[in-house]
């Protein structure tokens, strides 16, 4: 079985250079029965560093950073939230699989929230995203305080919610203030693990010569990153496929991106991998191939990687040398529903990746069935 890795809706909050983010992820899953129904990853800066399950029914700290700055009293207050939560996502799940009609089969909520805060420019952002069943189906635009919906079902909710101002103007009171302030708490409590820089540690892999060619960069820390490809010294994004952040078990990540070319197109033209990371830049001999690509086969020398000296999006060709929210007042009845989606669990969810997993299989097994 091919492996699938969960993430959040189609978009990741990477974490630049200056920038860090308060994040967290609420999943609710129904019809599977050695999954949790329910549980709650927390991350700064995508490093996990709180978990809640509805099996272990309590809040654990993931780092030892957390677990050294937070007494009792606070994982009892998220032991609580996790647990109130969880009661209402079963709810509120019920509730959308008859707003949507699918009342069998495997189903998922979720919703994604918290903010972002630039150190060097004070400038701070929230977000929250909410779903159902892998679609989007309602998303909080802070800036022009609004709930905004893609699909029918999800009309009535955005609509019952803009109408309700104080509950707005609370959601924007936790996001730019509340929500910083714990990052920011958070932050300091893990200062010597945030503020590290792991370079990534870059390979070309090949199968054969006609086999497409992977830039694979895994190891760095923190996780933005940028992997591209170069021809002829130009920008060349025709037929490359740019795989997802990965996380590692050791809390640094993973990142992929495979070219398609011909033999003969390597052999006309000049093709580079550029990897951008913190502005670190890589020598010849931190560049590795797997041992069947030395060269391809029409004895042309392999496509380089060539990392960026410089921390702009892009890299011109002198640069290259080789606080968890209470949900409940947003507790759903048979008028508003909660509708929440998956495309993936987030990256960083190291914890849960093993049950992810049999998630997948399951997953499957139900749509062969």
């Amino acid at each position: 079985m091919q492996l699938v890795v969960l993430h959040l809706f189609v978009g990741v909050h990477l974490v630049c250079a200056g920038t860090h983010s308060l994040r967290y992820v609420y999943t609710a899953v129904s019809g599977i029965s050695d999954f949790p129904e329910f549980t709650i990853v927390g991350l700064v800066d995508d490093q996990q560093f709180m978990y809640f399950d509805s099996n272990i029914k309590k809040a654990v700290p993931k780092t030892e950073w957390m677990r050294q700055s937070e007494g009792a009293d606070y994982w009892d207050s998220q032991t609580q939230i996790g647990i109130s939560a969880h009661q209402l996502f079963k709810i509120n799940i019920q509730i959308l699989e008859g707003r949507f009609n699918r009342s069998t089969g495997v189903h998922t909520v979720q919703v994604m929230y918290g903010c972002e805060f630039d150190d060097q420019t004070g400038e701070t952002n929230g977000f929250r995203q909410e779903g159902y069943d892998g679609e989007d189906f309602v998303s909080l635009d802070l800036k022009e305080m609004r709930w905004i919906s893609p699909v029918i079902q999800g009309f009535m909710t955005a609509l019952k919610w803009n109408n309700n101002r104080a509950l707005l103007e609370s959601r924007k009171h936790y996001f730019n203030t509340v929500c910083i302030e714990w990052l920011k708490k958070y932050l300091e409590y893990g200062k010597s693990s945030l503020k590290k820089t792991v370079s990534p540690q870059v390979s070309l892999l090949q199968k054969s010569s006609s086999s497409p060619v992977t830039c694979h960069a895994t190891g760095f820390y923190p996780s933005g990153v940028t992997i591209s490809w170069m021809k002829n010294d130009q920008d060349h994004d025709e037929d490359v496929e740019v795989g997802e952040l990965l996380p590692n078990e050791d809390g640094t990540f993973q990142k992929r991106s495979t070219i398609r070319i011909t033999p003969e197109e390597w052999k006309k033209n000049k093709f580079s991998c550029v990897v951008e990371h913190q502005g670190k830049t890589m020598t010849a001999n931190e560049i590795r191939t797997n041992p069947e690509h030395p060269q391809t086969a029409d004895g042309n020398e392999e496509a380089e990687v060539q990392p960026c000296t410089s921390q702009s999006t892009r890299c011109t060709p002198s640069q290259r040398r080789t606080g968890a929210q209470v949900l409940t007042d947003e507790a759903l009845t048979s008028q508003d529903a909660l509708t929440l989606a998956v495309k993936d669990v987030a990256a960083g969810l190291r914890e849960i990746n093993e049950s992810l997993n049999k998630l997948i299989a399951l997953l499957g097994s139900h749509r062969s069935a």
